[in-house]
């Protein structure tokens, strides 16, 4: 008596990231968690909260129906997930994100991370 099992197994589709010169490669969720622990060093954010905000955004991409995503894109879920979180990881990540050219453009990005807390 020999019997048979299968195995269910999720498949997800390789998401595509298209970056800022235009080149595109397969979304690495490995990447995401890098920049985000980065931008939460030294901050009182837990890596159980940096592991649940990069599966809520990898779960955001899965369920798009779009199957190439900018890097910009993955950029501004990240963002909205760390202003929740930490608004000094937020502003780091942005800063790195955004590349701000000077001062000025960081002091309008913390501006408005000000006016939308009150």
């Amino acid at each position: 008596g020999k019997r048979f099992t299968t195995h269910e197994v999720i498949e997800t589709v390789p998401i595509i990231v298209v970056k800022r010169d235009k080149s595109r490669e397969v979304f690495d969720r490995n990447k995401l968690t890098g920049g985000i622990l980065r931008a939460c060093e030294k901050r009182p954010v837990s890596i159980e909260q940096i592991e649940n905000m990069v599966n809520d955004i990898e779960a955001q991409l899965q369920s798009s129906l779009d199957r190439e995503i900018t890097s910009k894109q993955i950029g501004e879920l990240a963002m909205d997930q760390l202003k929740n979180i930490d608004e000094v990881s937020y502003v780091r990540f942005a800063s790195v994100y955004r590349q701000f050219k000077d001062i000025n453009t960081f002091m309008d990005e913390l501006n408005k991370l000000l006016t939308e807390k009150k």
